[in-house]
């Protein structure tokens, strides 16, 4: 299914800046599979000395902001999973600054993130790809908004070039 068939009722418009970021014309397993490529080739560009630095007091470092792309797409994912089955318990939002601190990503290499990554990825890919067309217009409730399965997929896609465009700006400067 492409995002141009994507309902703004199937999400909350906080995700719209996510979502907006993806490419209208693009298929879901497309946009999934693409934003794998691109998201390891550009992580893999990053200089060593840079994996740690964030740009300001607070801020996450290049390592922990993967980290969080990582733990968000596992979140969504699991949510999507959830919605794609028909369960209608409604789910709870989670608080990305409390995942941070006891990741220690900054304790990792990029190399073991990267690994990570890609294995997430690709389970997210085999999960949608199992999805029926009718399984991923399924509607549930995730912090306390509507989310279709189409929708947590679309969400993860933006969220991740969200996030490279966040490190692009203000991390590689």
């Amino acid at each position: 299914m492409k995002f141009t068939d994507l309902n703004h009722s199937e999400y909350n418009p906080y995700y719209s800046n996510y979502i907006s970021l993806v490419s209208p014309e693009i298929d879901l397993i497309d946009a999934l599979e693409e934003g794998k490529d691109i998201c390891l080739s550009f992580y893999r560009s990053i200089e060593k000395e840079k994996w740690t630095y964030s740009y300001d007091s607070g801020k996450w470092t290049i390592l922990e902001s993967l980290l969080h792309v990582i733990d968000t797409e596992r979140i969504f994912a699991y949510r999507a999973l959830r919605i794609a089955r028909g369960d209608k318990t409604p789910l709870t939002g989670f608080e990305q600054d409390d995942y941070i601190k006891p990741s220690a990503a900054n304790e990792r290499s990029m190399e073991s993130l990267l690994e990570e990554y890609k294995i997430v990825r690709e389970s997210s890919i085999l999960l949608f790809k199992s999805f029926s067309n009718e399984a991923l217009l399924h509607i549930g409730s995730a912090s306390d908004s509507a989310l279709s399965a189409r929708a947590a997929g679309f969400i993860i896609c933006g969220h991740e070039i969200h996030h490279g465009n966040i490190i692009k700006t203000r991390y590689l400067n």
